[in-house]
């Protein structure tokens, strides 16, 4: 398993590291695809990347208020969203930034860390 430290803790849940191809968010691996919101992580039956529409996360989007943008972790390597998906989030004035999935979850724990009001969608690793 691989740990992820950090110097500042970021309030509500963490993923703190990494078994085999799934991920450790608090005390349970999460094999699967992750959302996670400043208050909660679910597990996530993720779609393809290319399979993607702004429907697919409409639960994870509904918090209030709404985030500053969604981090998505696209699984082992980055794959760029469809623009039609990135558009009609940004049509909810919500950016995309994509990147693989590991990548997305260290990012959280930084953003988070600082306050940031935001959302995580985590494609399997593999």
């Amino acid at each position: 398993m691989v740990s992820l430290n950090r110097e500042d803790e970021a309030s509500g849940p963490v993923v703190s590291g990494f078994a085999g191809n799934a991920f450790r968010v608090a005390d349970r691996i999460v094999p699967g695809g992750l959302w996670l919101t400043p208050d909660d992580a679910k597990d996530w039956d993720a779609p393809s990347v290319e399979a993607l529409e702004a429907s697919s996360l409409a639960g994870l989007l509904a918090i209030s208020p709404p985030p500053e943008f969604l981090l998505l972790g696209t699984g082992d390597m980055l794959k760029r969203p469809p623009a039609k998906f990135v558009a009609a989030l940004e049509a909810q004035e919500i950016g995309v930034e994509a990147m693989d999935s590991r990548a997305a979850a260290r990012a959280w724990g930084l953003l988070r860390g600082e306050e940031r009001w935001i959302v995580a969608a985590l494609m399997p690793l593999g």
